[in-house]
């Protein structure tokens, strides 16, 4: 039973009580019967629950006596709207994959709502497996920012830039508009941030990368890119200019903190 609180109580809004929680830092491993002390959005305290009797009180207390609570996990790349896609032509090689099957489906049916759906719907599973936050690279970022707001989640979107028109814009500097300016109308929301996401060496040509190294410099905003994803990129790299992919990003600069 929770002890009655005392003028001394300093007041939360949320107390968590769990038989173990694991934190991030320090790493000691699981914490025993510890409770987690939540006010506004911020953790202030985490603490032996008898302690937490003592010094707090809560308008909410949930108790998981038997849970191991841990920090929420984090997807670090995703094309969560792609879920509506699963299943089509697996077990492909990449470019067959991508050239035959996944670029003409979007060329079909890819919109803005098709992306809103298929999103709540990544959502909703990322929040059931106890995910918090995703990175992702998909057309129409600002919707995706919008779903993520609306489920309570963090994340980082990465607005594609390709060398060729898609259902998203007509070429590179149709993309590096639609990222600027999604990146100006996201920047004051703290759960959401904006990135370039430039596909892959094999769909972005030199002067598109050069643009988003200075715009993600200008904006300090984050890059995304595949690279390295197949040994069949690297050869074909090599073959057409002597270089693999990643040392072509290092000539160009691209390979820095962001």
């Amino acid at each position: 039973m929770q002890n009655q609180p005392s003028p001394d109580h300093q007041h939360a809004d949320l107390i968590i009580k769990a038989g173990w929680i694991a934190p991030v830092a320090p790493e000691t491993g699981a914490l025993a019967d510890h409770a987690l002390v939540v006010r506004g959005d911020t953790i202030v305290d985490l603490l032996p629950t008898p302690l937490a009797d003592q010094k707090w009180r809560a308008d909410e207390v949930v108790e998981l006596g038997n849970h191991l609570l841990i920090p929420g996990l984090v997807n670090a790349h995703t094309h969560a709207a792609m879920n509506l896609f699963r299943g089509l032509a697996d077990d492909l090689p990449l470019m067959t994959w991508l050239e035959q099957h996944i670029w003409p489906a979007e060329g079909q049916w890819m919109s803005e709502a098709f992306v809103r759906d298929g999103t709540r719907l990544a959502a909703a599973e990322m929040i059931r497996s106890g995910t918090t936050c995703f990175a992702d690279m998909y057309f129409f970022p600002e919707t995706t920012a919008r779903v993520a707001m609306e489920a309570g989640l963090r994340a980082v979107l990465f607005s594609p830039i390709l060398d060729f028109p898609t259902p998203m814009g007509a070429g590179p500097d149709d993309y590096l508009r639609l990222a600027t300016e999604a990146a100006d109308n996201w920047r004051h929301e703290p759960r959401v941030t904006i990135g370039f996401g430039p596909h892959a060496p094999y769909t972005v040509s030199d002067g598109p990368l050069e643009k988003v190294l200075t715009l993600a410099e200008e904006l300090d905003a984050p890059v995304m890119m595949h690279v390295h994803e197949t040994a069949g990129e690297i050869h074909q790299a090599v073959e057409a200019s002597g270089e693999r992919p990643l040392t072509r990003l290092k000539q160009l600069g691209l390979l820095n903190p962001r």
